[in-house]
C-alpha cells in the first residue's frame, strides 16, 4: 500500500472530509455568483446574517433543520441495512396525514397534555405503515425498494390530493385544506416564529436513533445485513423481518415531518407540507455520513441555507430563487455525487504528514 492510499483518520474521514466538500461547494458558488455581478463575499454575509443573524432567522434555521434531521435520519437507518429510501416524502405525507386525522377525530375531546402524544405517535404509525408495503414487496416479492419507494411518493401526492379536495376539505373552503385544529393539538412554539417542540422530538430521534444503531443487538443485526447479507443469515439474522423493521422505522422517522410542520405550524392538514424534505434528506444523510450527529450538523447546515437563500434572494435582486436552489444544488453534488473527490489530496497530506 502506498503513503498516498493510506486511510484517512476516522475523525478526518467524519468530520475533515464533508467540510472541505462544502468548501468546494461554496467556491464554485463564489465563481457563478461573481460572474452574474455580485460580489461573493458580500453575498455570503447576507446568507449568513439571513441564516443567524437574528433571534428569529435562528429560529427559522432551527425550524427547517428540524424537518431536515427527521429525513436525514430516515435514510440513515435503512441505509445501515443496505436499503435506499427514496420514498421519504410520501412517507411524510402520510405521517402527516395520520397525524390530522388523528388530530381532527380526537381534539375537541382530548386535553393537549394527551392529544399531542396521540398526533405523534399516529404520524409514526402511517408513516411506518406506508413504509411497509415497499418492505413487503422487496422482502417477500424480490421487488427493488429503489422503483417502489419513488413510485409511492407519486401514490402519496396523489392520495392527498383527492382526499384534500373531496374529502378533507374544510366545509365553505376555496383552498385544498382542513379545518383547523383546536388548540389543545397545537406544539408549544419555542419563540415567536415557527420554531416548535418538534426540535426536541428530532434531538431524542438522533440519541434513540445512535442507541438503536450501536448499542442494541437488532441495531447490530441491521448493520450486520447492511455490510454482509450473507454473514448475516449465518448469524441467524432473518433478513425479511430485519429489511421490514428498517423500513418501518425509516418510515416513522420521516412522518415526523407531519408533525413539525401540521401540529406546530399549519394547524391544519394542507397540501405539499412535505415541500421537498423527503429528497433533501438523502443528502443530509450523506453529508453527514448516516451518523446521527453528522445528520444534526447537516441538517442545521441546511437550514440554514433554507433560510439565508430566501433572505439573499430578497436583498439581491439578481440573486433569484432559482439561485439558491442551484446553491442548495451544488451542495447537495458536491456532498454527494463528488463526495469522494477530495480524498486522495487529503490522503497524500496525512501520507506527507506521517511518513
Amino acid at each position: 500500500m502506498t503513503l498516498s492510499r493510506r486511510p484517512l483518520p476516522a475523525w478526518a474521514d467524519i468530520v475533515l472530509l464533508p467540510l472541505v466538500n462544502i468548501a468546494l461547494a461554496f467556491v464554485t458558488v463564489g465563481i457563478i455568483v461573481r460572474i452574474i455581478g455580485v460580489d461573493p463575499f458580500h453575498a455570503l454575509s447576507l446568507l449568513v446574517v439571513g441564516a443567524v443573524g437574528s433571534p428569529e432567522s435562528i429560529g427559522y434555521t432551527l425550524y427547517y433543520a428540524t424537518n431536515f434531521i427527521f429525513t436525514g435520519l430516515a435514510v440513515a437507518v435503512a441505509f445501515h441495512g443496505g436499503l435506499f429510501n427514496i420514498g421519504g416524502e410520501g412517507q411524510a405525507y402520510l405521517g402527516g396525514l395520520g397525524c390530522g386525522l388523528a388530530i381532527l377525530a380526537l381534539d375537541r375531546y382530548l386535553p393537549a397534555w394527551l392529544m399531542i402524544p396521540v398526533g405523534i405517535a399516529a404520524a409514526a404509525l402511517f408513516g411506518a405503515a406506508w413504509a411497509a408495503v415497499p418492505a413487503w414487496l422487496q422482502a417477500w416479492r424480490g421487488s427493488h425498494i429503489v422503483i417502489t419507494t419513488i413510485m409511492f411518493n407519486f401514490v402519496a401526492a396523489a392520495l392527498m390530493v383527492y382526499l384534500m379536495v373531496n374529502v378533507l376539505i374544510a366545509p365553505g373552503s376555496m383552498t385544498p385544506q382542513s379545518r383547523g385544529f383546536a388548540p389543545s393539538a397545537f406544539l408549544p412554539q419555542m419563540g415567536g416564529n415557527a420554531l416548535n417542540l418538534s426540535l426536541l422530538l428530532a434531538l431524542a430521534c438522533c440519541v434513540a436513533v445512535w442507541v438503536f444503531l450501536w448499542h442494541t443487538p437488532w441495531g447490530y443485526a441491521l448493520r450486520t445485513m447492511g455490510h454482509n447479507p450473507e454473514a448475516a443469515v449465518y448469524a441467524g439474522t432473518n433478513l425479511r423481518h430485519m429489511t421490514m423493521l428498517a423500513m418501518c422505522l425509516s418510515g416513522a422517522l420521516a412522518g415526523f415531518v407531519g408533525v413539525n410542520e401540521l401540529m406546530g405550524v399549519h394547524h391544519r392538514i394542507v397540501l405539499d407540507f412535505p415541500a421537498g424534505y423527503g429528497f433533501a434528506g438523502i443528502a443530509v444523510a450523506l453529508m453527514g455520513r448516516n451518523h446521527p450527529l453528522g445528520i444534526a450538523l447537516a441538517a442545521l447546515l441546511f437550514g440554514a441555507l433554507q433560510q439565508g437563500g430566501a433572505e439573499l434572494a430578497f436583498d439581491i435582486p439578481q440573486i433569484t430563487r432559482e439561485t439558491v436552489v442551484l446553491i442548495q444544488g451544488l451542495v447537495i453534488l458536491f456532498s454527494g455525487a463528488l463526495v469522494q473527490l477530495p480524498r486522495p489530496w487529503l490522503q497524500a497530506l496525512f501520507a506527507f504528514r506521517r511518513p
